[in-house]
């Protein structure tokens, strides 16, 4: 019984809308956020990053559970392609640094930093939380053009089409604005 209890708990925790994300066009939030990327820590910083280009930030539930695992590594073969279209690529969670240095490396596989948001500050202000547990991000993906608005937004818990839908929009930005 008990066991029926916590998966009806994780299913209605994934299963659970997300407050309403920003919009195509709104100014997107400025943060900083300890980040890790192949086990080292740093800072991050959004307008650092835009100053090289557009940013494709995607904030996840948690790491090491299962969709989260499969993003992480769905957006990890993909790495290249975005750095090579001269875009930034960043994952955040609610979680916290210790235990997203150690996924950096063995999910993230080494390509992209993933960075801690205690509390969910930053998802809050991006949109990007869970209705029934604002303390943890939405599976919300946002492509941030180099003026800080935002190009493109995808919420969906699937993780399936995360990377391909970011993608594209970040295709799209480089034939309108080429390298």
């Amino acid at each position: 019984m008990k066991r029926l209890f916590a998966l009806a708990c994780a299913a209605s925790f994934f299963a659970a809308p997300a407050l309403a994300a920003l919009t195509v066009g709104a100014p997107a939030p400025e943060f900083s956020a300890q980040a890790s990327q192949a086990g080292k820590q740093f800072s991050f910083r959004l307008s650092d990053a835009l100053k090289k280009g557009p940013v494709v930030l995607y904030f996840f539930p948690a790491a090491f559970t299962p969709g989260c695992t499969i993003e992480a590594h769905e957006f990890a073969e993909a790495a290249e392609d975005y750095k090579k279209l001269g875009a930034t690529l960043i994952g955040v969670t609610a979680g916290n640094i210790n235990r997203l240095t150690e996924f950096s490396v063995s999910e993230c596989r080494s390509k992209f930093p993933v960075a801690a948001d205690p509390h969910a500050v930053i998802a809050k202000t991006y949109g990007a939380t869970l209705a029934v547990y604002p303390g943890f991000s939405d599976r919300t993906s946002y492509v941030i053009g180099p003026d800080d608005k935002v190009l493109f937004v995808y919420s969906n818990s699937n993780p399936d089409q995360h990377v391909g839908k970011t993608l594209e929009a970040v295709k799209a930005y480089r034939s309108a604005h080429p390298l």
